[in-house]
């Protein structure tokens, strides 16, 4: 099995809006091999918006809620 992130959006609901990007530009979305993975991908996201509102590269109030994303199982 694998798993993503997903992100509610207004349009669209729940998608994964994570993608990785290779040098030839292509682009896939992101998944993971378990959940734990993708959890921890999800918490290390939540760290570094964390980390900016601390030293003040975003407002406290450019974060996210986490009510905003969800790890789901999508398939072998």
């Amino acid at each position: 099995m694998t798993y993503e992130v997903q992100t509610l959006t207004l349009c669209d609901g729940w998608v994964n809006t994570w993608f990785v990007e290779y040098a030839t530009g292509c682009r896939y979305p992101e998944t993971f091999a378990t959940r734990e993975a993708a959890q921890a991908a999800l918490e290390e996201f939540f760290a570094e918006i964390d980390e900016e509102i601390a030293i003040g590269q975003r407002a406290p109030d450019e974060g996210y809620d986490w009510d905003e994303f969800r790890v789901v199982e999508v398939g072998a």
